[in-house]
């Protein structure tokens, strides 16, 4: 499962002209799941997402995180996380788990999320051609891989 979280100072997604979840300050998670992807890959990356301390202190330093300054979080599902270049100009996305697998794990991320925190997460809409809008702020930009843990 790889994740990539941008801190933002707000974000929304919007589907057929109607926003279906916008953030002020926060964290927008992007997700895509592959298919070896479980339960412990999302519990892993969940929490290192909510522990990761990628806000600013009184002092200006990276030492806060989305817990402490009380932010909110807007996941996205995103099947391109997994495309492979190797070959060719036109990406391949058969490393991305089919729909029904990954939107299981999508949604499992999510409720982990909410669990972990303690507060409603703001989602995009599963296998809808969504459009994301944020203001990243740092900027700041992570990406995570729960089979390469670094």
């Amino acid at each position: 499962m790889r994740i990539v979280i941008q801190r933002v100072k707000r974000a929304k997604v919007t589907v057929n002209n109607e926003v279906v979840g916008q953030i002020g300050m926060g964290l927008l998670i992007l997700v895509g799941v592959t298919h070896s992807d479980t339960e412990a890959d999302a519990d892993w990356l969940a929490a290192k997402a909510v522990q990761l301390r990628i806000f600013n202190d009184p002092h200006g330093k990276m030492n806060l995180s989305i817990s402490d300054v009380e932010g909110s979080m807007l996941v996205v599902s995103q099947f391109t996380l997994h495309a492979s270049t190797k070959k060719g100009n036109r990406p391949s996305y058969v490393a991305s788990a089919d729909p029904k697998a990954a939107n299981y794990l999508y949604e499992y991320f999510v409720k982990k999320l909410q669990s972990l925190t303690g507060k409603k997460v703001e989602t995009g809409i599963f296998g809808a051609m969504m459009e994301v809008e944020l203001v990243n702020e740092g900027p700041v930009t992570i990406l995570m891989d729960s089979k390469n843990r670094e």
